[in-house]
């Protein structure tokens, strides 16, 4: 028999049934949140990945479009590949729970979340999160849990926990944090230029309820929770690393990883390799063994010099940033460009800008967000760390640091009002060796500037790192990690922001969570250094957006139509639309709210479009002038044609001031001439005249 498990969670029912359904996986629960339902499901194999140094956990946030009530669009009717919210919600699932496993543990493990049905009120993606925690804590697989997450939203300065559809749409904060019993382990933010002490006060109050739940689920793992299972341990026995020490003693090893140039230590760690491979020539065991316990014996080395004697690889101060440079305008012909260096990492962004109807269409689960207009690509050569392989398109990296950019640079964009363009980035990774997705943010926004786009203010990001000790104050926050101290830190505490307030958060760490000071002293040192890059770099190379787009750039005017008289504006099968296309050469789009957007690079011939659509789309009145075209002579007078689809009837005696025989004395076919509205006719006819227009 199955049981099941409720609480109330933010003022809605949460249910989880356990030994319902997927029996069969080491752990399983079918979760409910109001009328959303995931399935979570854990398992693992019974023996550990031979040949590998690190623990393959597999995380897999599986959409299903039936659960909307909608069938996949296209010919193959069928869901494909995994969506860009589906790729992100793995990553927020990875992210806290890979340190809760343990650091020795080689067995293949997947967590798999099958969504079912959704309530737009009940985030799918949180029930994930939560799903997948609860099934690893109940089943037979080594975990050091439970944990919880909550989404924190604010309306109007108020903050609002696990927000539904309505709060969502107008929430100045996108926060989700996940926390265990004592700390926090991830967080992750979208926010509106928040201030720093109103972010902590959001990412404590989740904390605060990520308790409650936590409570909730270890009476659920007390009453159901298998007993973990035994495993075989990856860790490197203790005499090889003392066989190690005495080839390679410990100020070697400092020698060779204490330098600012990448390329230098990884030459140092190689011979050291060498030497230890010739030492060992005759151990098998033991040179299976140098690769990882060279890494661990390099990570050791970094540490123990970091936190013992605040002595950083490449010499910098703890708080120092590596030197910067900026430019704009690099790449010729683009709409914008800028380049942004910090070290040994290098990012070139370039900007497009394109009609609104080139916008990204999204077929995802949420139907608050079935579009966007602002897209910020990622990409990560082999090139850029001295490495090759092919290229395989984005893969969840690229992508989740395309997202987190875009997400910084959202809230100072302008409207769709104030500036009609669909944009997109690409940030081009050059030279990689720490914080690439916080470079790209600095050369996004730059770019943007160069580009025209009239932003509201500038972006930094930069990332802050950790190494601790053996208590929970023993500690160094790190400003501005390389590679070497992202690889054998403790965190990479990434944040962006303006001088106003945070714009995105991303919080990676590897230990069991960070105490409420270290939060504080990152996001504190986070903030120095942002305000340093701003002041001291970006301004001083573009300070504010340019006051034109680029002359490459589609020069866009919008206009605001009754949405009633679309159809005017359009025609028949498209003819009036393709009409004004065709004598002005400028393209044109019209969304369903009645804004018509018009393209183009001649300026006067954009504004002749305009006065086109304005002309069809105007209900004659009495005294109205306008200027057209004759298009057709009768004998009792002649039609002209003020914009495309739009003509009016001049009678022969509306025609001259003198008395005619014949239309044809006075006008001719395409003869342009004025004409004044008479208001109308006894027939109900709007009435035109050329000999009553003013002079």
């Amino acid at each position: 028999m199955y049981k099941t498990y409720e609480m109330t969670l933010a003022g809605r029912p949460l249910k989880i049934d356990v030994n319902r359904v997927a029996k069969q996986a080491n752990g399983a629960v079918l979760m409910h949140y109001g009328d959303t339902t995931v399935l979570s499901t854990a398992t693992a194999s019974e023996k550990p990945r031979e040949g590998i140094d690190f623990f393959p956990l597999s995380v897999e946030y599986n959409e299903r479009q039936y659960a909307v009530g909608r069938i996949p669009g296209g010919y193959n009717k069928r869901e494909g590949r995994a969506s860009e919210t589906a790729i992100l919600t793995d990553r927020v699932i990875d992210r806290p729970m890979r340190p809760l496993f343990p650091k020795d543990y080689r067995n293949d493990v997947t967590l798999e979340n099958l969504v079912l049905s959704v309530d737009q009120d009940c985030s799918p993606e949180l029930l994930a999160m939560l799903g997948s925690a609860i099934a690893v804590c109940i089943s037979d697989i080594p975990f050091d849990g439970p944990i919880s997450t909550t989404q924190v939203g604010m309306v109007d300065g108020e903050l609002v926990f696990n927000p539904t559809a309505s709060q969502r749409e107008v929430s100045d904060l996108t926060l989700t944090v996940s926390s265990t019993k004592e700390k926090v382990i991830m967080i992750e933010a979208g926010a509106n230029e928040i201030p720093e002490d109103k972010m902590i006060e959001a990412i404590y109050a989740a904390h605060d309820i990520n308790q409650e739940v936590i409570a909730f689920i270890q009476t659920i793992v007390d009453e159901v929770g298998k007993e973990k299972h035994t495993y075989e341990s990856a860790a490197i026995p203790e005499e090889i690393f003392d066989e190690i020490k005495k080839i390679v003693p410990p100020e070697e090893m400092e020698e060779a990883v204490f330098t600012d140039e990448k390329q230098v230590r990884e030459e140092n760690i190689r011979v050291i390799k060498e030497k230890l491979e010739e030492a060992f020539a005759e151990n098998e065991e033991y040179l299976a063994a140098i690769d990882p316990a060279v890494y661990q014996y390099q990570k050791k080395t970094v540490r123990k010099m970091i936190l013992k004697d605040h002595k950083r690889p490449d010499g910098r101060a703890i708080d120092q940033i590596r030197p910067l440079a900026a430019e704009v305008d690099l790449i010729p012909r683009v709409h914008g460009s800028a380049m942004f260096t910090r070290g040994q990492t290098q990012i070139c962004n370039i900007a497009t800008l394109a009609p609104l109807s080139d916008a990204q269409r999204l077929d995802g689960m949420d139907e608050l967000e079935t579009g966007k207009r602002y897209m910020h690509h990622y990409n990560f050569p082999s090139y850029s760390v001295g490495e090759t392989r092919p290229s395989r398109g984005p893969g969840r990296r690229e992508i989740g640091h395309g997202a987190l950019a875009e997400k910084a640079l959202v809230p100072v964009l302008p409207s769709e009002e104030e500036f009609p363009y669909a944009i997109r980035t690409v940030s081009e990774t050059f030279e990689s060796n720490g914080s690439t997705s916080q470079a790209s943010i600095c050369a996004s926004s730059m770019s943007l500037m160069a580009a025209g786009v009239p932003i509201k203010s500038a972006v930094a990001g930069i990332s802050a790192g950790l190494v601790t000790g053996d208590t929970d104050d023993d500690y160094l926050v790190l400003t501005d990690i390389q590679g070497l101290e992202d690889f054998f830190g403790d965190m990479d505490f990434k944040v962006a922001g303006t001088h106003k307030g945070i714009t995105a958060i991303q919080m990676d760490i590897k230990i069991h969570g960070l105490t409420r000071n270290i939060v504080e002293e990152a996001i504190a040192a986070t903030k120095k250094a942002r305000t340093y890059i701003l002041d001291e770099v970006m301004n001083k190379c573009i300070d504010k957006p340019r006051d034109h787009v680029n002359e490459y750039a589609p020069k866009i005017m919008s206009i605001q139509i009754d949405p009633e008289k679309i159809g005017e504006v359009v025609g028949a099968r498209g003819k009036v639309i393709n009409a004004i296309i065709d004598q002005t050469g400028v393209k044109m789009d019209i969304t369903d709210d009645g804004r018509v957007s018009i393209i183009g690079q001649d300026q006067d011939k954009m504004n002749e479009a305009a006065k086109m659509v304005h002309t069809i789309v105007t209900d004659f009145e009495a005294g109205m002038v306008f200027e057209g075209k004759v298009v057709s002579i009768k004998e009792f007078g002649a039609f002209v044609e003020f914009a495309p689809g739009k003509e009016g009837m001049v009678h022969i005696s509306k025609i001259s001031k003198k008395r005619i025989d014949k239309v044809e004395d006075v006008l001719s076919l395409g003869q342009i001439v004025k004409v004044v509205c008479l208001g109308k006719d006894k027939m109900g006819r709007m009435s035109f005249s050329i000999k009553d227009v003013a002079q």
